[in-house]
């Protein structure tokens, strides 16, 4: 794998004190600023309660996304597949993938917060029980075959769907996991890709990355699968500025709402975050290698990090959030397009190398250079003196 992708994990996670309106209006801007700068990839979630992660349907804002954009990918990160019919999952993402023309990708998960299943009496257990169902359901019904089931919590009675996705082979389906075997487990089992969401969020989450892929492998090859390490994507924290001071400065705009949501709101217990203060914060996603609040130089050396514990992945996805202001946001993702991509995508070795290969040439092809305008003078000179 010479290029590594990268993309974005829009859940989104705004502060519960500004407009949603405006917030959503501002999410799809940012859409076309990384549609501009080249990300790769760019994954919605799907939410339903603790008032900062508001987008509640990933398909409705990624075909409004799709319209004002151009190359970039949309997926659902995730879809939380025990939530829904799985014959409307289905349909939905096959519309969208055709509304896309392929530019479309389904994730799908259990529901991260057990806010949202109890509003409609599911437990976090059922949840992750229902998954497994519900994605053999979506996965026989995409491949064409008419499915009867009976789930927990719905009944399939000679479903099929009415198109064909428009994508040949099928659109990517990943499925998502934190720091339990589920996620690697069910896309082993599937043949699907792998979403490690928790990839840093905690100590035990990167700890967890060395085994991650075994676990998928090996539940491939239990059920006749084959998985790829381009397929496995990894998300983690970043926030750019030209300087550290700078990057340290930007995050005092909104870091601390954002620990309290993880600390104080919802019962995530994967994001156990510590910190009383700003600066305490700061330190912890840096100094625990969870993130990166820093310069280029430093998220690059957190990916050259990332590369190691896992031995290598297809695409590296930054949480969005609201660290910092607008301008500094977008900034963040300009440093990062600049001067972190091209270091894992091949772009600056071959320029690197022709500098070198240049600058070793220099002192002769300065010669040569300043021998051609000797001969021209001397050239002219002569044909003046002829003629005099």
């Amino acid at each position: 794998m010479t290029r590594l992708r990268f993309g974005i994990v829009q859940t989104p996670l705004h502060s519960s004190k500004i407009n949603p309106t405006l917030a959503m209006r501002q999410d799809i801007e940012l859409m076309q600023h990384l549609d501009r700068l080249g990300f790769d990839e760019a994954w919605i979630g799907e939410h339903h309660s603790g008032g900062s992660e508001i987008i509640g349907s990933p398909e409705i804002f990624i075909a409004a996304a799709a319209e004002v954009t151009n190359r970039i990918k949309f997926g659902s990160g995730v879809t939380s597949i025990s939530y829904h019919n799985p014959l409307w999952v289905a349909d939905r993402f096959v519309q969208l993938d055709h509304q896309t023309r392929g530019r479309v990708m389904l994730g799908v998960g259990p529901g991260s917060l057990p806010s949202d299943s109890s509003m409609i009496g599911l437990t976090p257990t059922d949840t992750r029980e229902l998954l497994s169902e519900n994605i053999d359901i979506i996965l026989r019904l995409l491949r064409g075959e008419t499915v009867t089931a009976t789930t927990k919590t719905h009944t399939l009675v000679d479903a099929r769907l009415q198109l064909a996705p428009y994508s040949e082979p099928l659109f990517d389906i990943v499925a998502a996991g934190v720091v339990s075997p589920t996620g690697p487990r069910l896309a082993g089992m599937h043949g699907l890709g792998l979403f490690s969401i928790g990839a840093t969020m905690t100590s035990d989450g990167f700890d967890a990355l060395a085994h991650a892929y075994g676990i998928q492998e090996e539940r491939a090859a239990e059920y006749g699968q084959t998985v790829s390490r381009d397929q496995w994507r990894l998300a983690t924290l970043f926030h750019l500025a030209e300087t550290r001071e700078q990057a340290y400065k930007d995050v005092e705009y909104g870091i601390e709402e954002w620990f309290r949501y993880w600390q104080d709101v919802v019962a995530f217990p994967q994001m156990a975050v510590e910190g009383d203060n700003v600066r305490e914060m700061i330190d912890f996603i840096n100094d625990n290698g969870i993130g990166v609040i820093g310069t280029p130089d430093d998220a690059v050396k957190q990916i050259e990090r990332l590369e190691k514990q896992t031995g290598g992945f297809g695409a590296l996805l930054v949480f969005g959030n609201d660290w910092a202001n607008r301008a500094a946001t977008f900034n963040s993702y300009e440093l990062f397009a600049r001067h972190v991509m091209p270091a894992f995508q091949g772009h600056l070795a071959a320029a690197a190398a022709s500098k070198a290969h240049t600058a070793a040439m220099r002192e002769e092809q300065t010669k040569q250079h300043l021998a051609a305008i000797s001969h021209m003078t001397e050239k002219y000179d002569a044909e003046v003196s002829a003629k005099a």
